[in-house]
């Protein structure tokens, strides 16, 4: 019986082992099924801009170029067809705004530094309608400097408090009573850069001393320590001679997890889970890096432990998220962790010479290759310039940027040291900002809760959106349901329609929008008299925390400052003419309704003096009649008559009113276009359309609704020409007209091709002195590089 009872507990032992190996895969599985639900809608995007230097005076253009990348692979996305670039000041003013297209998630253009501007720095944003769902904080960022010679610098105020800031972040997140607990901290100063000199201890209430830390990088840094419940702790600062600064430490948790994260070797990461107050079971690790799923793991949690083993080779390259949960799927703790990118793509860019005089060619070869020395195909942008006291080289290059600042948050000083330096010490350094800059309490609610992300903006995937709202004047409630016409008069037939959703909210889908203008929105006037309408700004209203980093104007750039002022007032003053040139956008010259059925010059008809005798004599597919003191106008097809009157247009603009089409002056008419059938546009239904357009374009004196919205607004960005003059003779080279570029080369759209390399060319300028070449870009499957080149001018 012994025998048997033992062969039956046997199956019973293995069985209940199965049972809860299969319990702990359906956990995992249930976890990484929520996840990708969650995200399988939420593209991200990631936008890196390529300015052409970082510091601008007063009346400079600023050339760039922006990459638009998917967030996880790097490759290039043409999801969003525009993006839209801020300049703001300390304020959050924008100073200059403006959007440009996008093809295949590449794009390009150039702003005019505006003359009011102030002494100081701004921050240069970039961002797309999709991204505008998201935190401001994962907005691309740049810090560039604008000198205005004609204000006087503002006065340095003393600072009355200490100057620096301080923060801690628990490995994990928690502090938690007992356990041993690696701290994180980021001593900021001032200025908003990191704070490396200075030193700081941990001190509980009873001023005995616990810790003692001092930053190890960029005033980041990290120290051990066991906090004891019931105690209250805080970190006392202290910064050359300046008072101490005292912040308090997280409270003490008396129950929580708390992990540890380590290199065990270099090919596994070992996480070590301590609870306390935490019941035994099953504790399980998730791991993604991006939107992708890498590793799920369970460990057994016994005596107040638990230790996972993760193979480095199942994490993404780049920012992972490693998070534990426990038995009931609720995340305990959460971290970042980085594995170093593999370097794909290396680009090749040198000058001829090391050295030029003034005005002479400098031709400079450009290859994109693999470490095996493999050509491969890239699109790249380079900017070449001069560096002095007030321009040094710009470290904004874009390898450390989609790796590394893309995916923290806040400002991160001189993210290319983590890649230049492989180090113990700069290892260290990355874990510490792993901890800090990219720490982040959990968002797991909405992810399990199997919600559908709410979203407010649509990407632009076919052309620039624009947004209005529509109220009813009479209750001052919204509208919905209420059909809405925008135009954009000219001779290019541009009507777009719209309906109102349940929040009065109106979107325009418009296409190849291009250039300052102005558009006209309105509702049919003889139908819906009561309603308003308001056109939104496109561009973001949400603005991430990071501070912009305060300037000094000091004596040592005087020479430079004075040096650029003449040079960007000679460039004005004798160039004007030639950095105004914009290439032809490439348009579809049709309309709406495509191609017409048929399109009537009035030159090659008699000319009558009134539009009704226009429509009766010589345009067969229309029939005028005459009613209760209203004209009405019927389209005629093979068929018979459409019901209703037909969608008029003069220049663009409907014309809701007939009486107001038969007052147009024919002679100020160039052209009709007819389509004699029910045409379907967007929401809208029309019993046939006429398209009149004038020999100007402006509407012939027709005087537009009053109730329509009429309004400036700037489409896409025109494309300005990159002006360099070229030296290719002894006459040019002798020429007296002044040359001060400090800029000799922009170009925005490189391709290097599977042939070999690529060779650009340029000539010096009047400007003596050191000049930097950066090159970067990405290829097709996601390799990004940056490289650059040198040589000086005498």
């Amino acid at each position: 019986m012994n025998e048997i009872k033992k062969l039956a507990v046997v199956p019973m032992i293995s069985g209940m082992l199965l049972l809860s190996v299969n319990g702990m895969a359906q956990t995992i599985s249930q976890i990484s099924d929520s996840f990708n639900k969650y995200y399988q809608a939420t593209v991200q995007e990631k936008i890196f801009v390529h300015t052409d230097k970082s510091a601008y005076m007063t009346g400079e253009i600023l050339w760039f170029k922006a990459y638009n990348v998917d967030a996880t692979y790097h490759k290039p996305l043409g999801l969003s067809k525009v993006v839209y670039v801020d300049v703001l000041d300390n304020k959050q003013n924008a100073i200059i705004q403006t959007k440009i297209e996008m093809k295949n998630g590449l794009g390009s253009g150039s702003v005019y530094i505006p003359v009011s501007a102030s002494n100081g720095n701004y921050k240069l944003r970039a961002y797309t309608n999709w991204m505008k769902n998201f935190t401001p904080d994962y907005y691309f960022e740049k810090n560039i400097t604008i000198i205005n010679p004609l204000k006087s610098p503002e006065a340095i105020t003393k600072v009355q408090a200490p100057g620096y800031d301080v923060q801690f972040f628990p490995e994990g997140g928690d502090l938690v009573a007992g356990i041993n607990s690696k701290v994180a901290f980021k001593v900021t100063a001032s200025d908003g850069t990191g704070l490396s000199e200075c030193r700081g201890f941990i001190v509980d209430q009873k001023h005995d001393t616990v810790a003692r830390f001092r930053p190890l990088k960029f005033g980041i840094g990290s120290f051990l320590f066991t906090p004891i419940a019931g105690n209250v702790y805080t970190a006392v600062i202290k910064s050359g001679n300046t008072p101490a600064v005292t912040k308090e430490l997280p409270a003490v948790e008396s129950r929580g997890y708390v992990m540890a994260v380590k290199d065990a070797g270099s090919t596994r990461v070992e996480i070590t889970v301590k609870g306390a107050g935490a019941e035994a079971g099953e504790l399980y690790l998730f791991a993604h890096t991006g939107q992708s799923v890498k590793a799920g793991m369970t460990a057994p949690f016994n005596n107040g432990s638990a230790i996972f083993t993760l193979d480095k080779a199942k994490l993404g390259e780049g920012v992972s998220h490693l998070t534990i949960f426990n038995s009931a799927r609720q995340p305990v703790c959460e971290r970042l962790y980085f594995k170093r990118p593999k370097q794909n793509l290396i680009i090749e860019a040198s000058a001829d010479q090391p050295s030029y005089t003034r005005r002479k060619k400098v031709s400079v070869d450009i290859a994109a290759k693999d470490f095996s020395g493999r050509v491969k195909p890239a699109n790249l942008s380079m900017s070449v310039y001069k560096i002095d006291s007030l321009q040094n080289i710009d470290a904004g290059e874009i390898f450390s940027y989609l790796w590394l600042k893309s995916d923290l948050r806040g400002n991160i000083e001189s993210p290319g040291y983590y890649f230049k330096n492989s180090d113990a010490e700069a290892d260290t350094a990355l874990d510490n900002l792993m901890l800090t800059q990219g720490w982040r309490r959990f968002q797991w609610d909405n992810v399990f809760g199997n919600k559908q992300a709410a979203f407010s903006f649509l990407p632009e995937y076919d052309g620039h959106l624009i947004t209005g709202k529509i109220t009813n004047t009479q209750t001052g409630g919204i509208a919905k349901d209420v059909v809405a016409y925008l135009s954009v008069p000219g001779k290019r037939v541009q009507l777009y329609a719209a309906k109102s959703d349940s929040t009065g909210r109106l979107i325009f889908n418009t296409r190849q929008l291009y250039g300052p203008g102005e558009i006209v929105v309105q509702t049919n006037s003889e139908r819906d008299t009561t309603y308003h309408i308001d056109i939104l700004s496109p561009f973001s209203e949400q603005f991430a925390k990071s501070p912009i980093l305060k300037f000094n104007l000091t004596r040592g750039m005087q020479s430079a400052i004075e040096e650029r002022s003449l040079g960007t007032q000679v460039q004005n003053i004798y160039l004007g003419n030639k950095i105004k040139h914009f290439y032809e956008p490439q348009v579809d010259s049709s309309g709406f309704y495509t191609t017409p059925y048929k399109t009537y010059l009035l030159d090659n008809y008699t000319r009558f003096t009134t539009m009704e005798e226009v429509l009766r004599e010589y345009v067969k597919e229309v029939w005028v009649n005459r009613s209760q003191k209203r004209y009405h106008i019927k389209v005629l097809n093979g068929n018979g008559f459409l019901d209703g009157d037909p969608l008029v247009m003069l220049d663009d603009v409907p014309v809701f009113n007939i009486d107001k089409v038969m007052g147009i002056d024919p002679l100020k008419v160039r052209k009709l276009e007819d389509v004699p059938y029910r045409y379907y546009w967007g929401p809208s239904v029309y019993e046939g359309i006429l398209s009149f357009t004038t020999y100007k374009g402006d509407l012939g004196g027709v005087e537009i609704d009053p109730k329509a919205v009429v309004l400036d607004y700037e489409g896409l960005q025109l494309q300005r020409e990159f002006y360099s003059p070229v030296y290719d003779t002894e006459q040019s080279v002798k020429n007296r007209l002044p040359d001060f570029r400090n800029l000799l080369y922009w170009g925005p759209d490189i391709n290097t091709s599977a042939a070999g390399k690529n060779q650009l060319s340029f000539y010096t300028s009047d400007q003596t002195g050191k000049y930097i070449g950066i090159v970067q870009g990405v290829t097709l499957q996601g390799d990004i590089a940056s490289q650059y080149f040198s040589f000086e001018v005498n």
